[in-house]
């Protein structure tokens, strides 16, 4: 089920210090969008002088990075480029450094030890409008958000503050839910019988409201917080 609008592929650039893993993440770049335009750097300066240059639809961001993290360079996408979508691709799957990429405005996490075919579906779906994150990062996440007593979810809680500064309505817990069973806007106005644009609306405040910036991290900061039960 599409959980948000279609993603434009290409332009694409690739952050990864790693020269196999450019090659690999480009050459399934190219199976899936043919003729894409595919723009790469191995560390965050490099990948800030291409975005000031091009309007990318995409980009796949490692997390280690010779200068820097990629969560850094996410957030600084998110403030300067706000029309490019920011995916992840590491080696990482700790579930705090996950949090933080989502919180940055990441739409998907992916692990590189995944084959050829899984990361080909996934970014599959990123066109389709889809927010992969890799099934086991999401396990991880899951656990650590439910768990009780859990010294990784204590920590999770810590990072950010444990109540809303500005309350959700009910309307908006509402709508919320739904969005967490992944209903897009579409579903979500007929079966509130509200219009797209009210929903876009609500959508927009309760992003306010958590900062964050994307659907997906709004579930998982609202779990993180309790507000989904």
């Amino acid at each position: 089920m599409q959980v948000e609008p279609a993603i434009t592929i290409g332009p694409l650039l690739i952050v990864e210090d790693d020269a196999a893993m450019r090659q690999r993440l480009q050459s399934l770049v190219a199976e899936v969008s043919s003729g894409a335009r595919i723009e790469s750097g191995a560390d965050i300066t490099t990948a800030k002088a291409c975005l000031q240059q091009i309007q990318f639809g995409l980009a796949l961001i490692d997390i280690g990075l010779p200068d820097g993290n990629g969560v850094e360079l996410i957030a600084w996408i998110q403030m300067h480029c706000p029309g490019t979508a920011c995916v992840v691709i590491t080696s990482w799957g700790d579930a705090e450094t996950v949090l933080a990429a989502l919180r940055a405005g990441a739409i998907g996490y992916l692990l590189k030890e995944r084959e050829d075919a899984e990361l080909r579906t996934a970014l599959q779906s990123i066109q389709r409008g889809g927010a992969p994150i890799d099934p086991f990062v999401a396990k991880r996440i899951l656990e650590t958000l439910s768990g009780t007593g859990s010294s990784q979810a204590a920590v999770a809680a810590d990072s950010k503050p444990a109540v809303v500064d500005d309350a959700l309505t009910h309307r908006e817990e509402e709508i919320l839910r739904l969005v967490a069973r992944g209903y897009s806007n579409r579903e979500i106005a007929e079966l509130t019988q509200l219009s797209r644009f009210t929903i876009e609306g609500y959508t927009k405040s309760i992003y306010r409201k958590l900062a964050v910036r994307s659907r997906t991290a709004a579930v998982f900061e609202a779990k993180s917080l309790g507000l989904l039960g």
